[in-house]
């Protein structure tokens, strides 16, 4: 233990621990742009100096480590000035229309500003302007941009992509698509992780709600809504409401109330998904066509992108199952369009996701009969959802639980759980038991592939089951870094599974890149927790036993990977992006 004096209070930490967790561990919150634990330690902002005793010059917290006898400052009337005069510079480059900017209220640089009661600018203030591709799903505005270097370490450590760097020196130090490319030339896979993780709002999402809003408002459109399973576990961080109160039939109200004519839950269609993955990796595995590679899950769009740019000679290997994003859409201008006596051209899907690369999901094509367009309209993240809830004057507190419309209405624990990294697997491995054995596993028979918490040496889940005389290798991996390694280990021979699970964002859906922000904190196992509390308590918990699946293979499917359903839940993964 290392002893030493913070603001006249005397603490012990453990060796190595830096000045910034000392202080932070007795309630001491020294304020910080650049630093995120263990991806970006490097000082890049000063904004977190502190003054320590017997020495002129004032040091970082963030990557200096406490020292026996050190007595540190960190509100000294000389860390204040200078505190001050750095955030007043960094202002002097960003863009400060606030009201304009999606972060607004929930910036790090704004509360710091706020803080420090900086009301007007002592410099001149020179804003970067590039150009950007507007029609992009990830936007960055680089008139915001603190180069504080976030995206770049987040990118590159975590999952392992290099899309943006550091180019240029001096005074025109930026940071931008890495190779002189354009966003579109990148390998991005939409992530979002870069989002998420910086602390102002020079990136987001394109915001699609004013498409919605129109859709709406067209008495031409029939507009149908689905949810995905991760939205209900943050949706109300950001609105007040507790876990417990902030329920999906909260949102299908709020929907409802928007206008949106009818709500569904995609635990539906991912109840679908399990039924025709489940079934394709039974028929893949008992042919021997996974003795070499195996299986992997196709649901992530963020995954497709990456696996399409990075191991091309590895597509062959994804499932063929539709995500239950584009399931959900290619049902509804079928089969429910059908119901309703109304052409596929009337309905008008909109998707809400806790992900970015779901923007560029929905520009599949679908081609079936006489209809030619997408599965997917329009999808909004989670923190679209919330902007529109404000924009109709929605109070939170009035929100109410409706069910979900028919004929889609009924969703398992095992379609709930596809938020969570492991949950599509273990909700496959249900149905594939039951698919092999005619009859049902116990529920909680596949809880080996969960993940076990979140931290840097939790992305892969590796486990074996037995199903009869069958032995299934299964993998779960989320983070695009910890893909790779795992695809490397997969190619060398290391290892070897019959079905890998692969999410782009750590820890699933549930920390997508359309999720609520909340800088320095991962709230993605956490949420996920909230997920299997629903699959625990839920009344169905095999896909295989959703009556409303059931239903649907009865009169429009027939059978899992019939024709029909290849025709429409299905797709042949191109290997471009």
């Amino acid at each position: 233990m290392v002893n030493l004096t913070i603001d006249g209070r005397q603490i012990s930490v453990e060796e190595n621990t830096t000045i910034m967790e000392a202080a932070r561990s007795v309630g001491i919150q020294i304020p910080s742009l650049c630093y995120l634990k263990g991806i970006n330690e490097i000082g890049a902002c000063r904004v977190c100096v502190v003054e320590l005793e017997g020495k002129d010059r004032l040091i970082t917290a963030c990557n200096n480590i406490c020292e026996e006898g050190m007595v540190i400052y960190t509100n000294s009337p000389k860390v204040r000035k200078d505190r001050r005069t750095t955030v007043e510079l960094i202002l002097s480059e960003h863009d400060c229309q606030c009201v304009t900017c999606m972060r607004s209220g929930n910036c790090s640089l704004q509360k710091i500003a706020n803080d420090l009661d900086i009301l007007e600018l002592p410099f001149h203030q020179y804003l970067e302007h590039q150009s950007w591709d507007k029609t992009f799903p990830l936007i960055r505005d680089s008139a915001k941009c603190i180069k504080c270097m976030r995206c770049v370490q987040v990118c590159d450590k975590v999952q392992g992509l290099g899309v943006w760097d550091v180019e240029g020196t001096g005074y025109h130090t930026t940071v931008n698509v890495s190779g002189h490319n354009s966003i579109r030339e990148a390998d991005c896979a939409l992530c979002g992780q870069c989002i998420t993780h910086c602390p102002v709002g020079a990136l987001r999402e394109r915001s699609d709600t004013n498409e919605v809003w129109k859709a709406i408002e067209d008495p031409d459109k029939i507009v149908v809504a689905q949810v995905a399973p991760a939205v209900r576990t943050a949706w109300g961080e950001e609105l007040g409401l507790a876990p417990e109160d902030a329920t999906v039939g909260k949102i299908i109200d709020a929907l409802k109330r928007m206008g949106i004519n009818y709500v569904f839950d995609t635990t539906f269609s991912a109840d679908l998904t399990i039924m025709e993955e489940g079934n394709e990796f039974v028929k893949r595995f008992t042919s021997g066509e996974l003795k070499d590679r195996p299986m992997f899950t196709s649901c992530c769009p963020g995954w497709v992108r990456f696996i399409k740019s990075q191991f091309p000679h590895l597509v062959k290997y994804l499932s063929s199952a539709k995500s239950p994003q584009q399931m959900f859409g290619a049902v509804m201008k079928t089969y429910f369009a059908e119901k309703l006596g109304v052409s596929p051209e009337k309905i008008y899907t909109v998707s809400v996701m806790p992900c970015v690369a779901k923007k560029a999901e929905r520009e599949m094509d679908l081609y079936y009969e006489e209809y030619a367009g997408h599965d997917i309209d329009a999808v909004i993240t989670t923190r679209e959802l919330i902007r529109m809830i404000r924009s109709a004057h929605i109070s939170p507190q009035t929100l109410v639980d409706v069910e979900s419309d028919r004929p889609m209405h009924e969703g398992t624990g095992a379609g709930v759980i596809f938020g969570a990294t492991g949950g599509v697997m273990e909700a496959a491995l249900r149905s594939a038991y039951y698919i092999i054995k005619g009859e049902n596993p116990p529920a909680e028979a596949f809880t080996a592939v969960r993940s076990q918490g979140f931290n840097e040496n939790d992305g892969v889940q590796e486990a074996n089951f037995q199903i009869n005389d069958i032995t299934v290798r299964t993998a779960v991996v989320s983070g695009l870094g910890n893909t790779r390694e795992l695809i490397r280990k997969i190619e060398s021979g290391e290892v070897h599974y019959d079905f890998v699970e692969v999410m782009a964002c750590p820890g699933g859906c549930v920390g997508g890149g359309g999720q609520p922000i909340h800088d320095g904190e991962e709230r993605a196992f956490e949420r996920g927790k909230n997920l299997y509390y629903l699959d625990r308590n839920a009344n169905l918990r095999f896909s295989h036993e959703n009556p409303d699946v059931i239903q649907m293979y009865k009169e429009y499917f027939e059978a899992p990977m019939s024709h029909k359903a290849h025709m429409l839940l299905h797709t042949e993964h191109k290997k471009n992006m």
